[in-house]
């Protein structure tokens, strides 16, 4: 996506929100972490602050927003930074990185906020766009990339994993050389949904380089009654990134399906995980994902929706993250 002149919003952003309606989404966010899964004892006063980036995952705007006014409507909405898309139909093409990047980032950085990681499709060093991406976002300081997704055929899973692995452990040498660190996603229906798999091949890797994505909504998912409890302490010692987000159950003709929802209203247990992320005292990003359908009959009343649902769940996370670190 090339960087376009500005103009104005086509839909009305938090500025245009009143004062009322704004409290009153976020203290309705409050109140509900008080409810959100079971007790986890409150740290000791002692405990670090969470000082790390509070990112928005900006593929809910890539196909509305250029980079300046993403950068214009997140900012004043209280995140840190953006986990910004550079993937096919994401705010950066791949092809494009090295001419593309810089200038993003540049126009974002200028709105105010950080671009501590990126979400990428890569899953093979070999890939032609791997290289100048990794280069690219090094040099500008981004710290951390999402790398992409390795498929079952279900044909002979040990060995599709065992190639999943020796792509993703070549992928991570060149990540190594170019001086940022990749976390790799679990996604349900994908290699690594369940965290055992993808530690067979992020066990042998250098922590400091390659670790998990762990991802709320898809590690509750496959984890059933308390699978999802192991899965989080599996990959809890060598956290790189961590992907908020939440979902219920739904019946439908084809069977039981997740359907993503606002934070703090599904299936994820956010009080026990932020515990468990303040117990290893996370400090990389948080990217909170706002994937679920918002309400509005226009286009334009959907996107505003967007916006308030961003604020909405912002007020949840930081309300789990002032429970688990004592961040005031």
């Amino acid at each position: 996506m090339r960087e376009s002149d500005r103009s104005s919003s086509p839909f009305q952003t938090p500025s245009s929100i009143s004062r009322r309606e704004f409290l009153g989404t976020a203290s309705a966010a409050f109140m509900a972490t008080t409810n959100a899964g079971a007790a986890v004892p409150r740290p000791a006063a002692a405990r670090e602050p969470y000082r790390g980036r509070l990112c928005l995952f900006s593929k809910m705007f890539q196909n509305i927003m250029d980079w300046r006014r993403l950068a214009q409507t997140v900012q004043p909405l209280g995140f840190d930074g953006l986990d910004l898309t550079v993937r096919p139909g994401g705010h950066v093409a791949p092809e494009r990185a090295a001419e593309d990047l810089p200038k993003a980032v540049a126009i974002i950085r200028e709105g105010g906020l950080d671009v501590p990681m990126i979400t990428t499709a890569l899953t093979s060093a070999s890939d032609p766009t791997a290289r100048p991406i990794l280069a690219t976002a090094s040099k500008l300081g981004i710290k951390f990339f999402k790398a992409g997704y390795y498929y079952y055929k279900f044909k002979d899973v040990r060995q599709e994993l065992a190639a999943a692995g020796k792509e993703f452990r070549a992928l991570a040498e060149l990540a190594r050389q170019c001086g940022i660190q990749v976390g790799y996603h679990n996604h349900s229906e994908y290699i690594g949904a369940a965290l055992w798999d993808s530690a067979t091949f992020l066990d042998p890797l250098e922590p400091q380089w390659a670790g998990f994505y762990l991802d709320s909504c898809h590690v509750t998912a496959e984890g059933g009654v308390g699978a999802w409890k192991s899965a989080v302490h599996l990959a809890a010692p060598r956290l790189k990134m961590v992907a908020i987000k939440d979902f219920y159950w739904k019946t439908t003709s084809k069977g039981w399906e997740y359907t993503m929802c606002p934070l703090g209203e599904g299936r994820v247990d956010l009080r026990y995980l932020f515990g468990v992320l303040a117990e290893v005292n996370h400090q990389g990003p948080i990217s909170l994902h706002v994937e679920y359908e918002p309400e509005g009959e226009s286009s334009e009343e959907k996107n505003a929706n967007m916006v308030v649902s961003a604020v909405r769940d912002l007020a949840v996370l930081k309300g789990h993250l002032a429970e688990a670190y004592g961040n005031q």
